[in-house]
This record gives structure tokens, C-alpha cells and sequence, in this order.
């Protein structure tokens, strides 16, 4: 995700009665889609009402799950689902918005810390085709936590790979594999 910046770098949409959405900087009509990419770039944006100055940002990004799931882009397994829904109106309701923060922040620095040691490690050596396959399946798997588009991928930095570098490196794979596998359950 891009860095969090001032509140004037925070795009103001104005959300309308007829369920228009105006982008204020860019003075024009967008839409879900258009703020769904935004979210991808890392941009920051405030939905609001434009009758009542509501913040119903929270409601909108809702929408935007709810029509990502229904394209076919499922990525929130029945359980989990099931699981959150459990959980509103119990006890430990406001611990889960923290709790699943931290884990995508979380997600996401193991995600980069796997990126750079799979670049680093076989960049110009002979599994250089097997890291970039390995790669692409892993930015596949993972695409819909990335704050950029599927496939991006910083120029690898060249190396040298060491055999206990590499040992360690073929144990993260297989931990985030079945990481993934588990997931995918």
C-alpha cells in the first residue's frame, strides 16, 4: 500500500442520491471499478455522502468486496465468512478489526520478504526460470493482497546464492506453500 500521506493527499468522492460517484479531484463521475483501482495504486480516498457529509467510505469498500466476490474473484472461503459473521455482537468483536490488520500487514512484509530473497537469491543463476515461475504463481496466489497489479515484480538485484542461502530459501518456499495450500482450503 502506498504510504499514508496528509489529509490533503486523501481524494474527497462524493457518493450522490441517484448512487453517482464524483471523483472531486479529477471533477468527474467514476466508479467502483475506478475506486477499486484506486485502492490497487495505494491511493487514498474518503467516500462521502454528498446530502448528510457522511463518511460511508467503510460501506463502499464493503460493496466493492461484495462485487469482486460475485465476479468470481473469490478470495473469503464460506468459513471464514461463516466465522465472521459469528463474531459481530460477540465479546471479542472489537479486537477482530486490529487482529486482522496486523495480519494483513503482516501478509504483506512476509510477501516482500519473500519476493526480495527469491529475487536476490537466483537472479542470473540457473534457477533464475524456476524463481520466476515460482513467482508468478506465488503473485497469482497472492495478487489480491498486493497494493500494485498482478504480475509487477521489481527488477531483480544479481546476488551470489550461497547452498545454506539456498537450503533456507527452499524451506520458506515450502513453508509459504503449504501457507497458501492451507488457504486455498
Amino acid at each position: 500500500m502506498a504510504k499514508a500521506g496528509s489529509a490533503s493527499d486523501v481524494v474527497i468522492i462524493k457518493k450522490y442520491a441517484n448512487r453517482r460517484l464524483y471523483n472531486t479531484e479529477t471533477s468527474s463521475y467514476i466508479t467502483l471499478d475506478h475506486l477499486a483501482a484506486m485502492t490497487r495504486e495505494g491511493r487514498e480516498f474518503k467516500v462521502l455522502d454528498a446530502r448528510s457529509d457522511d463518511d460511508i467510505t467503510h460501506a463502499v469498500l464493503t460493496q466493492i468486496i461484495m462485487d469482486e466476490e460475485t465476479r468470481g474473484q473469490t478470495m473469503l472461503p464460506v468459513s471464514f465468512l461463516r466465522q465472521l459473521i459469528a463474531l459481530y455482537g460477540d465479546s471479542m468483536q472489537s479486537m477482530v478489526p486490529q487482529y486482522l490488520e496486523a495480519s494483513m500487514e503482516a501478509f504483506r512484509r512476509n510477501q516482500q520478504q519473500f519476493r526480495s530473497a527469491m529475487e536476490g537469491a537466483f537472479a542470473g543463476g540457473p534457477f533464475a526460470e524456476l524463481a520466476r515461475r515460482n513467482m508468478e504463481m506465488f503473485e497469482a496466489a497472492a495478487g489480491a493482497f498486493k497494493a500494485g497489479k498482478p504480475g509487477e515484480a521489481a527488477a531483480p538485484a544479481p546476488v551470489p546464492a550461497k547452498d545454506d542461502e539456498l537450503e533456507k530459501l527452499k524451506a520458506q518456499l515450502a513453508s509459504l506453500q503449504d501457507k497458501i495450500d492451507k488457504i486455498a482450503k
